[in-house]
């Protein structure tokens, strides 16, 4: 049963979202925390798969808390997803760059909250994969890539690097087996492989990779 943790600083956010993940059949406990240092404590101690967390608390930021998490070395690791809201793209891109799987609205509907809740469990990537391309791109285009592609790259096979392309395109698994006509297993791997040489967490951050080395062209 999956075990997932809240993070937020608001008490009536956190209690809510709690509340409402509790109704769920078939889900583990839901844990709360009222900040990041608290955050980092809870993953150390209860390993949960799944955590929602707010970007801007005090003591510790989600982003910083998140960075902490992944940094610890659990297996397997948790997913983050951070919540947000319409004016804080600058901190989503920061948080899937560093790792974290998605992002989620605090005013989204109830049930589209836990629709995605779900969802998240058995997936790689939260967020419609289209929404992290363009929100990706209209970092890339703002800022100096912090990586050349030539170094960045140079550890992935041709394969490898085919796969990341796609990814970043928004295509799953089984569409980029049937465009490169090999196996899904065979996706699996190359991409698994490559996010292992690169030390990537999620899929969103392979798509974040993608675009600042070159991989991926803006517009294309």
């Amino acid at each position: 049963m999956a075990r997932i943790l809240v993070v937020d600083d608001q008490h009536l956010i956190r209690s809510g979202i709690v509340t409402l993940l509790r109704t769920v059949e078939g889900l583990g406990p839901v844990l709360e925390a009222s900040d990041g240092e608290e955050a980092v404590a809870a993953a150390r101690e209860h390993r949960p798969d799944l955590i929602l967390m707010d970007i801007k608390m005090p003591r510790l930021s989600g982003l910083a808390a998140a960075e902490r998490i992944l940094a610890l070395g659990l297996d397997p690791a948790p997913r983050i997803v951070v919540l947000t809201t319409f004016d804080e793209d600058e901190y989503v891109y920061a948080a899937l760059r560093a790792g974290c799987s998605g992002f989620l609205l605090k005013d989204m509907p109830p049930q589209q909250l836990l629709s995605a809740v779900t969802a998240t469990l058995s997936a790689d990537l939260l967020v419609a994969p289209a929404r992290v391309r363009r929100l990706v791109e209209q970092h890339v285009v703002r800022r100096q890539r912090s990586r050349t592609g030539a170094d960045a790259t140079s550890v992935l096979t041709d394969r490898e690097v085919e796969v990341l392309g796609l990814v970043a395109k928004g295509l799953a698994n089984e569409e980029i087996a049937d465009r490169m006509s090999v196996s899904e297993s065979t996706v699996k791997t190359h991409l698994h492989r490559a996010m292992t040489k690169l030390d990537l967490r999620s899929r969103a951050q392979v798509v974040v990779f993608a675009y600042e080395t070159g991989i991926a062209q803006v517009g294309a």
